[in-house]
């Protein structure tokens, strides 16, 4: 196949950075973003790298009526001894080729995505801030073809942004409290759960922004039954008992994190008993009664690996961390993670992309 030329517009009028110890997650954004356009007649064309700009869309485009609009996060960090590297690119491309053709979007070829946000990371590099912050990447597919008609959009827009991040939950690296949803429902079989659509997000708002009243940063999702765990509003869930550590297993409704995968990799390169399978809520609260439930912990590109204090329903509570902190194999799991990313320790799984 051949590959699609990237051109290179810098800006001449570059932004002032932002103090790194007030960077939050997702509020500022670098000087370039990346962008490439997808036409059923043209295929992929107009591919390069521009100032950070608004776009003008058409008011009768796909993704405003239809909701055609898909996304993925990745992370570039800068480590101890200077070199930029990428987490697991490959992951996202795959992932975003699966989520497009559910959403019958066309994918950006892994060249355009690969090399595309290689160069402008290489071009922002300077807005990468050091250990513990990151580079939060946000490689974005919209429909753009303007027509009123439930139908794919024949034209699509690629683009990639970046911004300079550090914890994505206001309470840091401390563990946080979680709202057990039962009245909402995030996803069913057969729909848009295992994919990264905005649709996804938009659904779970409603149930998040009445968590967060309640005084619980983010939502766990039950699946249709309300009896088994599926996510995290953000994150994938791992619950360590007494004889096994099991993460809800990848039904079509869950959605496949990359981190969630390397955590699985991690915790059988270490011989430890990791299970994925279906997980009812009630086997959790009946494990933490009788002291068999040992820790949980969520894991995602933003959040990384964010222990669980508490969990909650309107007809129950309980406690898993008294003291707010990491538990001993979350904070295990954790060092050795963010030891990779950071170059303090040897990437023996083959998951960093130098630039």
């Amino acid at each position: 196949m051949k590959m699609i030329p990237i051109t290179i517009e810098k800006s001449t009028h570059l932004k002032a950075k932002p103090d790194v110890n007030t960077l939050g997650f997702g509020k500022y954004f670098t000087d370039h973003m990346l962008t490439a356009k997808f036409t059923t007649q043209k295929g992929w064309f107009d591919a390069g790298i521009r100032p950070y700009k608004p776009f003008e869309i058409d008011p009768g485009a796909s993704v405003l009526h239809y909701g055609q609009a898909l996304f993925e996060g990745m992370k570039a960090f800068r480590q101890k001894n200077g070199k930029i590297v990428l987490f697991r690119p490959e992951f996202n491309w795959k992932r975003m080729v699966a989520g497009a053709d559910r959403l019958c979007m066309e994918a950006p070829p892994e060249d355009l995505f690969l090399n595309g946000i290689k160069e402008l990371v290489k071009i922002d590099k300077d807005w990468i801030p050091e250990q513990p912050g990151s580079l939060y990447i946000r490689p974005t597919l919209i429909g753009t073809e303007a027509f009123l008609g439930v139908r794919p959009s024949e034209e699509i827009l690629f683009f990639a942004i970046l911004s300079p991040v550090s914890s994505y939950y206001a309470e840091g690296a401390s563990a946080i409290n979680i709202w057990v949803e039962t009245e909402y429902l995030r996803a069913a079989p057969g729909g848009l759960g295992a994919t990264k659509a905005g649709a996804n997000y938009a659904s779970s708002l409603k149930a998040a922004l009445e968590a967060k009243k309640k005084g619980y940063a983010q939502v766990l999702w039950l699946d249709y039954s309300r009896e088994h765990i599926e996510e995290v509003g953000t994150m994938n869930v791992f619950f360590v008992f007494e004889n096994e550590i099991v993460t809800p297993s990848l039904d079509g409704t869950i959605l496949s994190g990359g981190v969630r995968r390397s955590v699985i990799d991690l915790l059988k390169s270490w011989n430890l008993p990791i299970v994925e399978r279906k997980l009812k809520i009630s086997e959790v609260i009946a494990a933490k009664n009788k002291g068999t439930l040992k820790e949980a912990f969520g894991t995602g590109t933003a959040a990384v690996i964010t222990p669980i204090q508490e969990l909650a329903s309107k007809d129950w509570k309980i406690k898993l961390s008294a003291n707010g902190q990491k538990g001993e194999l979350s904070q295990r799991i954790y060092d050795e993670l963010v030891g990779i990313q950071y170059g303090h320790i040897e990437d023996k799984l083959g998951w960093l992309q130098e630039l």
